[in-house]
């Protein structure tokens, strides 16, 4: 029998510095294919809003909406951890937060679920925890806040910023927090964190030092209308789906991805 990866999984990884290989999945033949090329982290994220049904922000995503799509991937998933986005305006206090994480849980079966923002969200991830939700935050680029950040822009560059992310995910580790997502954050900001943290980081536009990667799968393989500066097209070298995917894992184990190019400084 497999055995499924967990939160404690993810935790050893970072001791034994093994890479942590994420990918976002929103239907059941994507799922049993990423599953099956043993990638430890399936997120069905809130990037199905612009992915899967066509908006430019992740913000109209409704907390039915990621039910919906993760019960179709959870059941295909033999081995790997699925991750699930609690949407925009789902969790403004604890109490609505784990009523929906619930949800989540119970119908959509999530393994996890993710949640952006620092210092505002310590009682409702201590809240959360206290009960038994397992929980992974989302520092940097919070795609959420989209319109109140004024645009898709690298975070953490002035040293304000920066002393402010390295506190929240200190602060997030201590209220429970299981691991933490790191999105468009320079280099040597997304080092310092990592190294500060005893719980893992998973990067996207963060650099190679992080405990992991994670990329939308649609940006993966070179389908996206707007692929961003940090992601790579695995299919471009003539392969299919499952070699693409296979080859991704690899490079972020082997740590030619992400390169300097698809990093910021």
């Amino acid at each position: 029998m497999t055995k499924r990866v967990t939160v404690k999984t993810l935790r050893s990884m970072k001791q034994n510095d093994e890479k942590i290989v994420s990918l976002t999945a929103y239907d059941a033949s994507f799922a049993r294919v990423i599953d099956e090329q043993g990638v430890d982290v399936i997120l069905v994220g809130d990037s199905l809003g612009m992915v899967m049904q066509g908006h430019d922000s992740t913000v109209p995503v409704s907390v039915d909406d990621i039910i919906y799509h993760a019960k179709s991937v959870v059941p295909q998933c033999q081995r790997a951890l699925v991750m699930a986005d609690l949407p925009f305006m789902s969790y403004t206090n604890p109490d609505q937060a784990i009523t929906n994480a619930a949800r989540l849980m119970q119908e959509g079966l999530a393994h996890i679920v993710k949640l952006e923002g620092g210092e505002a969200q310590l009682d409702t991830v201590r809240h959360m925890t206290r009960h038994g939700v397992p929980v992974c935050a989302h520092l940097g680029l919070t795609p959420q806040t989209v319109h109140k950040l004024g645009g898709y822009r690298v975070q953490g560059r002035e040293n304000d910023d920066a002393k402010q992310m390295r506190a929240d995910a200190l602060a997030l580790q201590d209220a429970g927090a299981d691991a933490v997502v790191l999105e468009c954050v320079p280099v040597d900001l997304a080092e310092k964190i990592t190294q500060e943290l005893e719980i893992p980081t998973i990067g996207i536009g963060a650099g190679r030092v992080c405990d992991g990667q994670v990329l939308v799968l649609q940006d993966m393989i070179g389908i996206s209308s707007l692929a961003p500066k940090f992601t790579a097209n695995f299919l471009s070298d003539g392969r299919n789906i499952p070699d693409a995917i296979k080859a991704y894992a690899q490079a972020v184990r082997d740590g030619s991805f992400p390169t300097d190019q698809q990093c910021f400084y």
